[in-house]
Formats: C-alpha cells, structure tokens, sequence
C-alpha cells in the first residue's frame, strides 16, 4: 500500500505545483468552468493539493490526506469530467476515469491505511482505517460536495 500511497501523492504534488506556479491561469480556469471565487478557489486548489500530497507521501495523517484526495477527486468529476464520458480523449473536458481511479485509491488508501512506513505509524501511533477510514473518506466527499455547493455553477451552454 505504501507505493500506491506515495504515488498518489507524488501526482497531487505535481497538480499542486502546476496549480500554484500559474495561479493567474488556474483563476481563469476555475472562472470558466463555473466556479465562483475562481482566486480563492484557485490558492485552495493548489495548496490543498500540496498538503495532501504531502501527507500522502509521509503517510502523515494519511487518513485525512486521503479524504482531501476524494473530495478533490469529486469536484473534478462532478464539475468537469463527467460530461466527457470515460475515457480522456477530448480536450479540454478529459473523461472520467482518471478522476475515479483516484478516488478509489484514496478509499483505499483510508481503509487499509498507509502501511508501516509512515509517519502515521512510526511516529504518532495513529491508527485511523476500517470504518473510521470510511467514516473520514465520507467527510472528505462531503466536503468536496460542499465546495461543490458553494462555489459551482454550470456555465450556461456548457457540456451539453
């Protein structure tokens, strides 16, 4: 499991450098797709997605990092992806595949836990899978459900 979490957070540290390194195009993103705030929206965005990258590649409070996974995972599909259907071929609205393969890693991910080489069980002694793992994956989706109904709209005329 360590691998696949490392990786998962590798990725989410790739997105957020992206994110934060080009906050102007990331703010024009976010407004074109229907996103309220599209600045804040965009410094949450990157700098979420390098805390849970973080936490993921430690296995630092891997639970929550995972959470943060899916409820970046569901704004993605809900608010882009689910419209271009499955597969990732048609730019600038990629299909929906890669966006629920990582939520699922990051379900996972909080259900099994980070493995032994961790911070989480190294250091701190925290044991947060099972159905505590399940019950912060669900916090986590209702948070990205959150963001969803505070910030989107779908653009008018858009993926129709």
């Amino acid at each position: 499991m360590a691998l696949v979490r490392v990786w998962a957070g590798v990725v989410m540290v790739a997105h957020g450098v992206n994110h934060l390194r080009s906050q102007e195009g990331t703010r024009r993103w976010f407004a074109g797709v229907g996103f309220r705030s599209p600045r804040l929206n965009a410094r949450l965005s990157a700098w979420n997605e390098l805390a849970i990258g973080a936490g993921l590649i430690l296995g630092l409070l891997t639970t929550v990092a995972a959470a943060g996974l899916a409820a970046t995972m569901l704004v993605a599909f809900w608010a882009i992806h689910r419209y271009a259907g499955f597969f990732v071929f048609h730019r600038p609205d990629e299909g929906y595949e890669y966006v629920v393969t990582m939520a699922f890693v990051a379900l996972a991910i909080a259900v099994i836990g980070p493995g032994e080489a961790s911070v989480d069980a190294a250091v701190l002694n925290l044991d947060l899978t099972g159905t505590t793992g399940l019950w912060v994956y669900l916090a986590g989706l209702a948070a990205g459900a959150g963001q969803l109904l505070a910030f989107y709209r779908r653009p008018v005329g858009e993926h129709a």
